[in-house]
């Protein structure tokens, strides 16, 4: 069998290794746009925060490691067309047009930061770095520019925010909606970090709309927004990325905001042809189909594609779209519905506030939780967390448990371990509302 895999990146890569395990025999081929393999998009971060020295050690598996499992990896190779009746693909490979026929096809191309809606944005003034070239670009732009804006207030543009305010960059950060992070958070979770970034000087420009962008002689960048404007050194762009798929043929359908429609075991229209990552969308929260690109999902809807490829065993659960950073002093973590993302469901909804103490110690830290809940049931539907202490893992054990359904007693009754050092008397994710500091109900 000869499985041909568009797209080296995360998708990509578990889907390979998942084939080799599932099938030690198979012919597995890598088709990668890019002249270099395994970077990780947000390592220009990684560099600025100063937990990496080189741009090139922000990579996640090298060519090597993916040969010693036997996976024929081809850097450089552009896909241009594919034929999906006769099962062959053409694409760009050192300058010459090349051939591969398929028996099975995992289409994992990921996403490009563009945004179709802002004039401008295409301009290479205009800094993305998602992948490892863009990266190097905008380190040395931003390293030689005093003002930065930076257009999204999602989780790559408040990082970015916070990781150049601490390089004494002065930072503009442009969002539409009425708070930073609103997909993740509700307005009260998030008003912390608010409060932090305009203590640090952040320029936090809330409900505003990019509509275009220019770049004058001087290469300064002016960001228009309706009748106000921002002038800067550079501009970075954080909007919400985006599939490119111009080399389908007309077999394979798409759903209106041009990802590949698949079914629950990611296969598409097309028989033999897969789909996985930010190609497609995937069930979320509110159990609509939505388009949620992170790591995480790309990962396992690669794996789960891999485990299909024969015949169809396996379904994709959907994405809770989890997430978990550090910014401006807080650590931040989300799983699940929001309250803000219940009023546009059917679903009636309670929620829970409270803060709790972190260990058992006369000194120890708090972290605030909400949780939003099944109003007639009271199954767990999404939890968010903040504290100034590294809480992030604890995100994983509330998203199992949405993902399994657990009730609001079925946390009063989770298991878990006591040491008065690292824990309080009742574990931080544990539903008691005696251990609470403080509780707010609400009903929505």
């Amino acid at each position: 069998m000869k499985v041909v895999i568009i797209g080296a990146s995360f998708a990509g890569v578990a889907a390979a290794l998942e084939v080799r395990k599932k099938h030690p025999h198979a012919e597995i081929i890598l088709l990668e746009k890019q002249s270099t393999l395994g970077y990780i998009p947000n390592g220009l971060h990684l560099y600025w925060e100063q937990k990496i020295e080189h741009l090139d050690e922000a990579r996640f598996i090298t060519k090597e490691q993916l040969e010693t499992q036997k996976v024929q990896c081809h850097l450089g190779a552009t896909v241009q067309k594919i034929n999906t009746t006769q099962k062959i693909l053409h694409y760009d490979y050192s300058e010459q047009e090349e051939l591969i026929s398929y028996d099975k096809l995992i289409i994992a191309t990921g996403s490009r930061q563009l945004s179709e809606k802002i004039d401008g944005s295409a301009h290479e003034s205009v800094l993305k770095y998602k992948r490892y070239g863009e990266a190097q670009a905008a380190l040395v732009k931003v390293e030689e520019s005093q003002h930065v804006t930076i257009i999204g207030g999602g989780q790559v543009g408040v990082e970015a925010a916070d990781l150049l305010n601490k390089k004494q960059k002065q930072v503009t950060l442009i969002e539409s909606m009425d708070y930073v992070l609103f997909k993740y958070l509700d307005e009260e979770m998030i008003q912390p970090i608010e409060q932090k970034m305009i203590e640090e000087g952040i320029d936090l420009k809330l409900r505003q709309t990019v509509s275009s962008i220019e770049t004058n002689e001087e290469q300064k960048v002016t960001v228009h927004l309706g009748e106000d404007s921002v002038t800067s050194d550079a501009v970075i762009m954080g909007v919400n990325v985006r599939p490119n798929l111009h080399f389908l043929d007309t077999q394979v359908e798409l759903h209106m905001d041009q990802t590949i429609a698949v079914d629950r075991y990611l296969k598409t229209s097309v028989k033999d042809v897969f789909a996985v990552g930010d190609c497609i969308q995937l069930s979320g929260p509110g159990e609509d189909m939505v388009y949620i690109p992170l790591i995480n999902n790309a990962v396992r809807t690669g794996i789960v594609a891999a485990a299909n490829l024969m015949e169809p065993t396996v379904t994709f659960n959907g994405s809770l779209r989890t997430i978990g950073t550090s910014i401006f002093g807080h650590y931040i973590a989300s799983t699940g519905m929001t309250e803000a993302e219940s009023l546009f469901t059917n679903q009636k909804v309670k929620t829970r506030r409270q803060t709790v103490r972190l260990n058992s110690l006369p000194n120890s830290e708090t972290v605030t939780l909400k949780w939003v809940y099944d109003a007639d049931t009271e199954v767990i539907l999404g939890a968010q967390m903040i504290s100034t202490a590294n809480i992030l893992e604890k995100i994983n054990t509330l998203a199992l448990a949405i993902q399994t359904k657990q009730t609001l007693e079925d946390l009063q009754q989770k298991d878990y371990f006591f040491h008065p050092a690292y824990s309080p008397m009742v574990s931080t994710t544990n539903l008691v509302s005696w251990m609470e500091e403080r509780i707010d109900e609400d009903e929505s």
